[in-house]
């Protein structure tokens, strides 16, 4: 599964004002951008890694990042979070005692002390252990202690960075430049966030593993400078630096990004005295817009297909990319809750390139019930469900007249309903005696959306890989999910 790209440092209007207010703020926001000379995409980029820490995970079952909590001055993070996409885990608390349990490993914790216990080994850590509220919080200095022992396979940890890398799972690319062309050739296939400005391209690896041996290269072209690569706050970086505006394209499966002069771009002229046009007026060919002037009929459900258009997703084999299978489990989806009389929309219909910001903004402007983004990844089996992991709040201003709530925090209101949903799908599958995960991260859009929100990502069943692109195995599975929706219709539409 590759999340979408896209930034949360964005104010979202508070509910009690209309959707055209919040769209008139946000054409305004980007004719401004546009005035001053930059792309709205390189602003997003730039603030990308500018929120609050984290650290990313790289193994061959799941690349996921999680907040860092910062204590005594040293920076944590929850064990159990950080195991439980790797393999089966669970934990218990007796005193100040934390007790974990990782496939066949067993470790002991003791709040406030720098001794562990892994099998029947002593482990001294070099920051003391901390249980919060039942949650067992390690210092990122022990991972390199604690890690190997539990997992039996070796680490690599990029510390600065906050990198995390389990047994080669490293992603290593070459660069050469070719007929003014400059070609990176990558191991795997990556799923980079572009951003542009005068001169300059960079590639934000917020998901991939990718590893550099050279932190800098320098070219003898005109128009291709040199590439610089990057690590910090859990992500990656490629910068290349030209004579001129850059353009990058895809090939070969994910795994080849040409860049070159971008094509001349096409001169807009506007009368004395009036705004040049907002990018974001564009509306791409098969996004699910309702008409000018049509009535917008209230839905319970809102799906969106993660991915499409430029943006692929994941390479779930060689022939099948995430984002098409996205679209026909939704399409099973809305199916299987309008059968059960659940009134459905697709937010998007066919192949098109939407934002976070176009698929939150719609997602709101539905007035769902529920909204529901779909995902597919060739690892694992069965289903996860994921629910916005919410950082802490911005501090409040004392200013009684602010029209405007935190848009990376909009879900809080709505966040127990999502847990409810969750739950209840949960419960469904697991009757059905469908493998589930429930897991928290801090996901976009879901982090904006203002009613229940929840990702469900499509996993292979019993035959494997070729059951995400099955007809059978989808409707099967959207049968169960579209099960556990309708159990929590009532505390739905009571909250709507």
């Amino acid at each position: 599964m590759h999340w979408s790209s896209g930034s949360n440092f964005q104010l979202a209007k508070k509910f009690s004002y209309s959707s055209s207010v919040i769209t008139s703020l946000l054409l305004l926001a980007a004719s401004f951008c546009f005035i001053a000379g930059n792309s709205l995409l390189s602003l997003l980029a730039q603030n990308a890694n500018n929120g609050e820490k984290k650290i990313t995970i790289y193994s061959s079952t799941a690349n996921y990042s999680l907040p860092i909590t910062e204590r005594n001055g040293l920076e944590y993070v929850g064990l159990l979070e950080l195991l439980e996409p790797v393999g089966a885990v669970n934990a218990k608390v007796s005193g100040k005692k934390w007790s974990l349990h990782f496939k066949d490993v067993k470790s002991e914790f003791t709040s406030g002390d720098t001794r562990a216990r892994i099998q029947k080994n002593d482990v001294t850590l070099p920051a003391n252990f901390i249980l919060e509220n039942g949650r067992g919080l390690v210092s990122l200095s022990s991972l390199t202690t604690l890690l190997p022992q539990m997992l039996g396979v070796p680490i690599t940890f990029h510390d600065s960075a906050r990198r995390l890398f389990i047994a080669g799972s490293e992603i290593h690319f070459t660069a050469a430049v070719n007929n003014t062309a400059l070609v990176f050739n990558f191991t795997l296939p990556v799923n980079p966030m572009i951003a542009t400005e005068p001169g300059k391209l960079r590639m934000v690896f917020n998901h991939e593993p990718l590893l550099s041996a050279l932190n800098a290269l320098t070219f003898a072209d005109k128009t291709i400078h040199s590439t610089t690569f990057r690590e910090n706050n859990g992500a990656a970086e490629i910068e290349i630096t030209g004579s001129g505006p850059l353009f990058a394209k895809f090939s070969n499966d994910g795994r080849t990004i040409t860049v070159i002069p971008a094509p001349q771009a096409v001169a807009l002229t506007t009368q004395p005295g009036s705004n040049p046009p907002p990018a974001s007026q564009t509306v791409a060919s098969g996004a699910a817009t309702p008409k000018a002037g049509a009535e917008v009929k209230p839905v319970f459900a809102i799906i969106d297909a993660s991915h499409g258009g430029d943006e692929r997703g994941a390479a779930l084999t060689d022939q099948v990319a995430e984002k098409d299978v996205t679209l026909a489990f939704a399409r099973h989806l809305m199916q299987e809750l309008e059968s059960r009389g659940l009134s459905s929309r697709l937010l998007r219909e066919g192949d098109v390139t939407l934002t976070l910001e176009q698929r939150a903004n719609r997602g709101n402007t539905a007035n769902a019930s529920v909204y529901i983004c779909l995902h597919a990844a060739s690892d694992g089996n069965g289903i996860r469900l994921y629910t916005a992991l919410l950082p802490a709040p911005l501090p409040a201003s004392g200013d009684p007249k602010k029209l405007f709530s935190d848009w990376n925090i909009a879900q809080s209101p709505f966040l127990q309903l999502s847990h409810i949903v969750e739950t209840s799908i949960a419960a469904e599958l697991s009757n059905r005696h469908i493998p589930s995960r429930s897991l928290m991260a801090p996901l976009g859009p879901l982090n904006n959306i203002t009613t229940a929100a929840l990702a469900i990502e499509l996993g292979p069943g019993d035959a494997g890989v070729s059951d995400l692109s099955s007809h059978q195995y989808q409707q099967e599975m959207a049968s169960y999910i579209a099960n556990g929706v309708q159990a929590a219709r009532a505390q739905l539409e009571a909250k709507r």
